[in-house]
Formats: structure tokens, sequence, C-alpha cells
């Protein structure tokens, strides 16, 4: 990629200290960007920013709290007019609407469609005054296609997706892009418990025209172009990056999770 792709403007990551969040990092900083990582654990974000170099910035940041998101991008500012962003913070949780309690619904909402409003507005204000931008949201195929006993997930991810079209009209006026990436099953810290199941790869992996599963890079790619100015008349879009996997169904994970959760509890 080229060094001078973003050209030293500024940008946030949030989770950026680890799996795709991390990818998208080292992705802006190959192109020049001066990049700032949040998230929760600050010896994760050290260990991480040390890989990045570049000058990368850290950041302490949980979305689900407005006071750390403003203060993420007021780090963020320290490093030029804020530019750019991904949000790639989120959690998962496995429950159908029978067996996934409330506040478990709740929860998950809280952080992976509440905590990108959160960080989504606070972003574009920043943008605002810098006069321009491009966010990236970090979707999934479960914004798309059903997943069973995953209704929590899948019902944020949606809502990731037509938050990204909301907030790409109320902002091209602005001169702000706003577009979300959909990914399919990739190796990452918060989905270990998956690729380690064989039974779970293996649903996957029929469901996929190119039958592989993703890297955190082959997202960081598509992230990458959504934030450059190549494609500067593309807004408003979630696309999908998984092997195919939208064009033909989700996964049917029940047989792997009724092992450990009952039909009701």
């Amino acid at each position: 990629m080229s060094a001078v792709r973003f050209d030293g403007r500024a940008a946030l990551v949030t989770g950026g200290g680890t799996g795709i969040g991390l990818a998208c990092a080292r992705a802006l900083v190959a192109g020049g960007a001066r990049v700032t990582i949040a998230g929760r654990r600050e010896d994760v974000l050290a260990k991480a920013a040390a890989e990045l170099g570049g000058g990368t910035a850290i950041v302490r940041c949980d979305v689900t709290s407005d006071a750390d998101v403003e203060a993420a991008v007021v780090a963020a500012e320290r490093q030029g007019p804020l530019r750019l962003a991904v949000n790639a913070a989120g959690t998962g949780n496995v429950g159908s609407v029978l067996n996934g309690p409330v506040p478990e619904f709740q929860a998950l909402i809280d952080t992976n469609l509440t905590g990108v409003y959160r960080s989504l507005r606070a972003e574009a204000i920043a943008m605002q005054r810098a006069g321009g931008g491009a966010i990236v949201n970090v979707s999934s195929i479960a914004g798309a296609l059903t997943h069973r006993w995953m209704s929590a997930y899948c019902a944020s991810k949606a809502g990731v997706n037509m938050l990204t079209a909301c907030a790409a009209d109320d902002l091209g006026e602005h001169g702000i892009r706003v577009n979300a990436v959909m990914p399919s099953l990739v190796p990452t810290e918060l989905t270990g418990v998956m690729v380690n199941n064989p039974a779970v790869v293996d649903e996957y992996l029929r469901r996929m025209p190119i039958a592989r599963l993703g890297t955190p890079e082959d997202v960081a790619n598509l992230v990458a172009f959504l934030l450059s100015d190549e494609s500067g008349w593309i807004t408003g879009q979630s696309i999908a990056v998984d092997g195919g996997h939208t064009i033909r169904q989700g996964p049917d994970l029940v047989p792997v999770f009724s092992q450990f959760l009952p039909v009701r509890r």
C-alpha cells in the first residue's frame, strides 16, 4: 500500500488492539495515516501500538461510555484534524428469542449498535470541524442473513447497516462518507471459540462459494479502500467481504449451541 494513500490524516480505530480493528490500523499506518487505536485494555493497546509503530497513539475507551468515546476523539485529534475512523469495537452472544434474556439482548445492543452510534456521532462532529472525512463501521453478514440462535447479534448488525445508510444520508452534505463492511467468519480473539470448533467451521465453509475462512487483512483491505479517496463516490453502502457467503444462506449453528444452551432457561 502506498505510504501516501492517507497523506498524514488523523485516524481513530475503535477495537483497534486486536483482530479486524488491528488489521485496519495496520493498513492505515501503512498508508501514511496518523492512527489512534482505542479499546478497553491498555496492555493490549500498548502491545499493538509497539507493533504498528508510525507514532501510533493509544486511548482506553469503552464504547458504552459517552465520556470514553468523547475522550477518544479528543485524543485522536491530537494527531491532527480527524478525517478517518473505523468502528470495529463489538461483542457477541448466543441465544434465541426463547432462551435469550432481555438484559443480555440490551447489553449486546449497547455495545454493537449504540456503541457504533455513539462513536460515529462523536467522530462526525469532529469531521465536520475538519471539513470532511470517511467512516467505516464493521458490521457482519449477520446483518443481512439470519443466524439461528444469534438473534441479538443479528439484530445489532442489521441496525449497524441501517445506521450506516442513514448517517451517510445525514452527513453527505458535510463531506463525510459512511460505509460498512460485512465479514463472514474471520479468526479473531472474539471468534476463537467458533473457529476452533470443526463443526462450526464446516457449517460456514459449506455456505461459501470461495470456501475458506477470511483473514483480518481481507477485511482491512476493503476498509482501507472505503476510507481512501479512491472510493470518493461511495457512501451509505454495507459491503460483504465473505467469500460469497451472502449469496447463499446464513449458518445453522443450533446443533452446536444446543449442546451447552438449553431451549429455555
